[in-house]
């Protein structure tokens, strides 16, 4: 039997209904049952229930119901499963008000015997619907869409397995703009909240998702659905987590600002989902491209360990002989954890030892509670924050720290640093934080929190530093747009720069739609970029960057020229 602690359950992986409908409302659901250490050798199910994770995987109806290995693996190894294909529109629906559940029930009743959780996959999607919808008019089209969305959720909400939903999913173009589907084409982008609206209606409790692929990293599609998933939670659209499929390619290297994507979108009150991931590469398979996937794995994993919000990872499959990936990537395969034979590759070896801890595992330990923050430094922008160190007993070692600041029950990260001082920056003037820190240590164990210290930001700007410059490169260019990226940040002096902003001016008739790794304002055509927490503190002779999208008038072939740098 699964047990799962109270970091579980605040993750999102619902024990029951009831208290699935707890959680959403914001109240804090706690189980007094400890966690059960698990041993180096436990399978990736135990390791991540405690990492307080889930780790999920997609499962094909043919080789659940006709392999043995297949089976007792699904059942063996993962905590949570996706239907790969049987819950899609053409496979629930396909012809109009003609429903069929067999495979949708036999995802599900599997896991229900195996302790599981189900994700639905996936409601509203461009792929996999049939046609008759694709040609009805934007009145029938509607309607069509929530009932089916009514029949399909309400069908399991009572059920405890199926506990979430990806109610629609790939929305958008690699260049951040709508896609231009049918959905889109014919009832413009309010079919998005009206999606989830009607989830919702037919199941209260379930959590609800937008899903999306090449949103790994902060580009300009990833800044798209962050923009989208802000503005739809704003007008109360229930929207509860966001999913970041992360198809990934060895030749093409790794999203290195996966985290930082992640606390992103974290920061907006959403949980973040690794929901459908995948490493491939070019075939044949060797040992070095083996190392190198399991690298990437093994990136994939600690990135959601590092984000509380992130509730946990499902590889989209489990074993290369039933991988959609060569038959839509020529040349391409490999990029699952098991191989057509159903033995563990290198890529397994790696997601096991990050949710492990390094293969150890059994630290259930916390650290000691650290200090109470003492404030210094304060400005209109940032602050010095320093604290006497935690200790860790439990064998895994002393990770950092996490910074948070009080706020009921919602509490805002600051940031993390990896000693018992950190320096807050992007503060709001004139406000009052009440801050506390908890110590984390290698197996995620996170202590209990420090007593609050009390400081308020000045009126005026940010401690002076020394000077700066800016280059942007233009990344792309289409008829109506283009997206700078990046823009290189440079501490041309000898002191430590907290905090820098950089103005241009974008030509007549331009207009921003998105940004990534700086909080830009404009006035009339004049736009001001400002560090965020995790890029403000520049060492003399560093560099970092940030990016942005233009619309523009068609034809209009100018961009931006000069870019001028300046520390508050």
């Amino acid at each position: 039997m699964l047990v799962l602690s109270s970091s579980l359950v605040r993750s999102g992986v619902r024990i029951s209904r009831t208290l699935a409908a707890a959680a959403l409302l914001g109240l804090l659901v706690v189980f007094l049952v400890p966690v059960t250490p698990a041993d180096a050798s436990a399978p990736l199910r135990q390791h991540a229930a405690s990492r307080g994770k889930f780790i999920g995987t997609a499962l094909a109806t043919g080789p659940l119901s006709s392999e043995t290995s297949y089976r007792n693996i699904a059942a063996t190894e993962f905590s949570q499963v996706t239907a790969e294909n049987a819950m899609k529109w053409e496979s629930t629906e396909p012809n109009q008000g003609q429903f069929t559940f067999s495979g949708a029930d036999a995802i599900v009743d599997f896991a229900a015997q195996n302790g599981q959780q189900v994700h639905g996959h996936t409601l509203v999607w461009h792929n996999q619907t049939p046609g008759w919808v694709q040609g009805l008019g934007a009145g029938a089209m509607r309607t069509a869409m929530q009932n089916h969305i009514g029949q399909v959720v309400g069908r399991y909400a009572d059920n405890p397995t199926v506990v979430s939903w990806d109610v629609v999913n790939e929305v958008f173009d690699d260049n951040g703009g709508m896609r231009g589907s049918f959905w889109y084409n014919t009832l413009g982008q309010s079919f998005i909240a009206d999606a989830f609206r009607a989830a919702r209606a037919a199941d209260p409790d379930a959590r609800l998702c937008i899903n999306d692929y090449n949103v790994e990293g902060i580009n300009a599609k990833s800044t798209a659905m962050y923009n989208l998933v802000r503005s739809l939670r704003q007008q109360n659209v229930p929207v509860d987590c966001v999913g970041f499929q992360s198809h990934l390619a060895i030749q093409y290297g790794f999203p290195s600002d996966l985290q930082q994507n992640l606390q992103r979108f974290a920061d907006l009150g959403v949980q973040v989902w690794i929901t459908e991931v995948d490493v491939r590469m070019q075939m044949p398979r060797d040992s070095a491209k083996d190392a190198t996937q399991a690298t990437y794995y093994r990136n994939v994993v600690n990135a959601c360990l590092a984000v509380t919000a992130c509730a946990g990872v499902t590889i989209w499959g489990f074993t290369d002989k039933y991988s959609w990936v060569p038959d839509t990537f020529s040349g391409e395969g490999a990029a699952l954890i098991y191989n057509e034979n159903y033995q563990q590759k290198p890529a397994y070896t790696a997601v096991h030892d990050a949710l492990a801890a390094g293969g150890g595992g059994g630290d259930t330990t916390a650290p000691t509670t650290p200090g109470t923050p003492a404030a210094a430094n304060v400005t209109g922008s940032s602050a010095t924050l320093t604290w006497t160190a935690a200790t860790d007993s439990g064998g895994s070692g002393l990770a950092g720290y996490t910074v948070y600041r009080e706020q009921g029950s919602t509490d805002q990260q600051l940031g993390q640093s990896a000693t018992n001082s950190i320096t807050l920056t992007g503060l709001s003037p004139a406000t009052q934080y009440q801050v506390y820190v908890r110590a984390r240590d290698g197996a995620g164990n996170l202590s209990t929190p420090s007593a609050t210290a009390t400081f308020t930001t000045t009126s005026g700007g940010g401690q002076p530093g020394g000077p700066c410059t800016a280059t942007g490169t233009v990344q792309t260019q289409w008829n109506n747009g283009y997206v700078v990226q990046p823009v290189t940040v440079a501490n041309t002096g000898t002191a430590t720069l907290n905090g820098w902003t950089v103005t241009f001016t974008l030509p007549t008739g331009h207009s921003l739609t998105g940004s990534w790794n700086a909080t830009l304002t404009t006035s009339g055509q004049t736009v001001t970029a400002r560090s965020v927490n995790h890029n403000a503190t520049l060492a003399a002779g560093a560099t970092t960057s940030f990016g942005f999208q233009v619309s523009r008038p068609s034809g209009n072939t100018q961009t931006p020229s000069t870019y001028t740098c300046a520390s508050p």
